[in-house]
């Protein structure tokens, strides 16, 4: 596959990383492309830096990893998104996101072509993308939005990163839980004290 990954810090990073090796074509969207954050991914096979509309036009899905606050300029900022699938892993933090929006990801449907937006990997620290494993068990991803056909190349793109399976827990209307989701690990880790290596499995019987 080819993937624009917009923003490039660790949760871009990791995903980035991940998907390079897995074979997909990668494709970082930059502001400057003499300084950003990231040079090490071009060290990753199949990966290249491009100004953000070029790198979305070179690519079939869009992840959407930079701060919450910045989700409409950004969002703005891609072009013509017709067609192509936005996986936003963005969350808003302590209240700072997007102003009049509950979610980063309703921000991005209200500012882009494209109706093709699920919410992925904003459930868990970077550092589980960048080793999903505990062990012998590999952790677990979620995926939410309407469309069925975005849902379905983010569940394998989360197989390709490592990640053991990706549940479908609803449709647009349920961004909000993914994010809440998100504050759950962050309370676990960080507020209770049980630190970044945490991860969450589901179990069936």
């Amino acid at each position: 596959m080819k993937i624009a990954i917009i923003g490039t810090g660790n949760v871009g990073g990791a995903l980035a990383t991940q998907w390079a090796k897995a074979g997909h074509e990668i494709h970082l969207g930059v502001k400057d492309l003499s300084n950003f954050k990231g040079k090490e991914l071009l060290k990753n096979p199949n990966t290249q830096v491009f100004p953000i509309i070029e790198a979305i036009q070179k690519s079939d899905i869009i992840l959407m990893a930079t701060p919450a606050p910045a989700a409409v300029e950004v969002t703005k900022s891609l072009g013509d998104t017709t067609g192509k699938i936005i996986i936003d892993s963005m969350n808003i933090v302590m209240g700072r996101g997007p102003v009049g929006f509950k979610t980063t990801a309703e921000a991005i449907l209200a500012h882009t072509q494209t109706t093709d937006v699920v919410k992925c990997f904003n459930t868990t620290g970077f550092n589980n993308m960048q080793n999903p494993k505990y062990g012998e068990t590999d952790l677990d991803s979620f995926v939410a939005g309407d469309s069925k056909s975005a849902k379905e190349v983010t569940k394998q793109l989360a197989k390709d990163a490592g990640f053991g399976e990706c549940y479908d827990i609803g449709g647009n209307d349920k961004f909000e839980l993914m994010e809440q989701f998100a504050w759950f690990w962050i309370n676990l880790a960080m507020v209770q004290g049980q630190g970044r290596e945490i991860g969450f499995k589901l179990l069936k019987r």
